[in-house]
């Protein structure tokens, strides 16, 4: 049975400081449900994350990672660092590294190729764009991205790759595709993986939703069959709102 998840990404936000104090709030909520909590904090801040959180449910992940094990990559953190500070699951894809930062599909499998030889776990992002939606060309766009970045895998590396489903139109904008939008495309991505995959490695997959989740569209959102749970952006900074989430299940 796949497992319902809500992870945090903190994005850019959060000093030293805040990051402690968060931590300290969100280890005072209490959780109801049943679904799996994760938080990814910036890079200065993980080694703190994962100490305060270790004998915590609430599991410490990474926004990114170079596909490399060491070398002349200024700026870069490897699969192998991440590891010696006690974080085993890593984002990768997220919309804003694939348009900020010119991450393609090509160099997306690199990293997944690299975090799967490193046993990490991976929440691995996609999603279309407005004018995708608009021009009715979301399910190739997104069926392209996860076939070009995963499709060279063995079926056995989707036990350790969580899919997130993330509209672009609908990150940090206040915009949030219907629970039947997201559904629908949910359920193509499922069957996307089952054609390459079969159905139970389909069925075992988590497919998370990121855009715009708030504890007021949580549980609709999450109702949905094909909807394991959400990757929050702007709710996840505020302790009482990201519990309120989780706790929609």
């Amino acid at each position: 049975m796949r497992k319902n998840i809500v992870a945090g990404n903190w994005k850019m936000n959060n000093d030293l400081a805040q990051t402690e104090s968060l931590i300290s709030e969100l280890k005072n909520q209490q959780k109801t449900s049943n679904a799996e909590v994760m938080i990814a904090p910036t890079f200065t801040n993980l080694w703190h994350a994962s100490e305060a959180l270790k004998n915590s449910e609430i599991e410490v992940a990474a926004q990114n990672m170079h596909f490399a094990e060491s070398g002349a990559y200024t700026g870069e953190v490897s699969a192998e660092m991440l590891q010696s500070v006690g974080v085993k699951t890593v984002i990768l894809g997220h919309s804003e590294r694939r348009a900020y930062f010119n991450e393609t599909d090509d160099l997306l499998a690199k990293k997944v190729d690299a975090a799967l030889k490193n046993n990490m776990r991976i929440i691995f992002c996609f999603g279309e764009e407005l004018a995708d939606r608009k021009a009715n060309n979301h399910e190739t766009v997104v069926g392209n991205q996860i076939k070009n970045a995963l499709f060279h895998l063995e079926n056995s590396a989707f036990k350790n790759i969580v899919l997130a489903y993330e509209p672009v139109w609908a990150i940090g904008t206040g915009e949030t595709a219907s629970p039947e939008q997201a559904q629908d495309m949910h359920a193509f991505i499922r069957q996307t993986l089952a054609n390459k995959y079969g159905q139970e490695t389909a069925n075992a997959m988590s497919i998370l939703y990121g855009g715009s989740v708030k504890p007021a569209n949580a549980k609709e959102i999450f109702s949905k069959p094909d909807v394991d749970g959400g990757l929050i952006g702007g709710a996840a900074l505020k302790a009482q709102d990201f519990f309120a989430i989780v706790n929609a299940f």
